[in-house]
């Protein structure tokens, strides 16, 4: 950009450019006092300049909630929720997965995970009153190949497990063929799906949930332990085209993740240290996410019919909008169920 493009004085315009800072975002990587010293400008010339870069950086301006209150942003639906197909979990969940921003599912091999990622982006189709969003969802797998017999097994046993969805609608919609599955086996080809591939099929309205399966599979397999600079940097990169393209399209993103074992050592020397899980990649990937769910396998069975199941529990780590809760579910032969405590 060019500096002369910009808001700003003269003065202030000739000392940036003695002091060759050829962009916007480059300023905004110092601090006020960096700037200062750089440039040779007084502190309140410093705070202009962050300023006027800061808003040139923005892609719209800010919403205040009196703007979202009267409804004078459509392009951002406050409140719109992608349902999970079950009402004790969207109970949980309030309503379902937000539209806007990263949602991350962690847990254990075989806690459910991908079940429930294969629900959303069967539930995604439905027309807004039955919870979806009326489009189809994108699956980018990083490891393991496209679990399609259990797609096609859910597909079958859509009107059990949507009993609230007229037998006629569920007919009517082909699944199968709105959902895009792409393989991704490093970070350069997660990179050009998310840059390219991504952009395209959202904004035709091809696609309307993001599911990336699993999150932590490439960051593992592609840095040693000493590389976790590179790494972090990496793994910033990857959540920004994931921000960029929730806000930009409205679309809920679900990243599934790992979990790695924390040792907590008993008071005792010699006693046995107890074992619990945490969600793969640490700090630097959960300040990037914006709910954090845990799915867990507990050790009780359950029994409908002629099904059994190990009971589960999909438990919400945090959210700035749900309180720290859980609801117990079961996996079927139609999905994932919430289970009661009657049942």
């Amino acid at each position: 950009m060019n500096w002369d493009q910009l808001e700003l004085s003269p003065r202030i315009t000739a000392a940036v450019r003695r002091a060759k800072l050829k962009s916007v975002r480059e300023v905004l990587c110092f601090s006020s006092l960096d700037l200062q010293r750089l440039t040779g400008l007084s502190l309140s010339d410093v705070q202009q300049l962050l300023t006027v870069t800061a808003s040139a950086c923005r892609r719209r301006p800010p919403v205040t909630a009196l703007q979202l209150q009267r409804g004078e942003c459509p392009g951002i639906e406050s409140g719109l929720r992608l349902s999970v197909g079950c009402p004790v979990l969207d109970q949980l969940l309030r309503g379902g997965l937000p539209v806007g921003g990263v949602t991350e599912l962690s847990g254990e091999s075989g806690a459910g995970k991908t079940q429930l990622a294969l629900q959303l982006c069967l539930s995604v189709q439905y027309p807004p009153q039955h919870g979806g969003l009326s489009s189809g969802a994108l699956y980018i797998c990083t490891e393991d190949s496209f679990p399609i017999k259990r797609l096609q097994q859910l597909i079958r046993e859509q009107s059990s497990l949507r009993s609230d969805v007229p037998p006629s609608l569920i007919s009517s919609l082909h699944f199968s063929d709105h959902i895009y599955i792409e393989h991704t086996a490093d970070l350069d080809s997660l990179q050009v799906c998310l840059s390219r591939r991504a952009p395209l099929l959202l904004a035709q309205g091809l696609v309307r949930l993001l599911v990336v399966d699993s999150v932590a599979a490439l960051f593992r397999s592609e840095f040693q332990a000493d590389d976790w600079l590179e790494r972090n940097r990496q793994m910033l990169t990857f959540s920004s085209a994931l921000h960029h393209l929730s806000q930009e399209f409205t679309t809920p993103v679900l990243c599934i993740n790992q979990v790695t074992d924390v040792f907590n050592q008993s008071n005792n020397i010699s006693g046995p240290s107890s074992s619990s899980v945490s969600p793969a990649l640490g700090l630097a990937w959960a300040n990037q996410v914006m709910v954090r769910l845990m799915m867990r396998r507990l050790q009780e069975t359950v029994v409908t019919g002629d099904q059994s199941s190990i009971l589960r529990r999909l438990e919400v780590v945090f959210a700035p909008h749900l309180p720290r809760d859980g609801r117990d579910a079961a996996v079927w032969r139609e999905g994932i169920r919430g289970v009661g405590k009657s049942d």
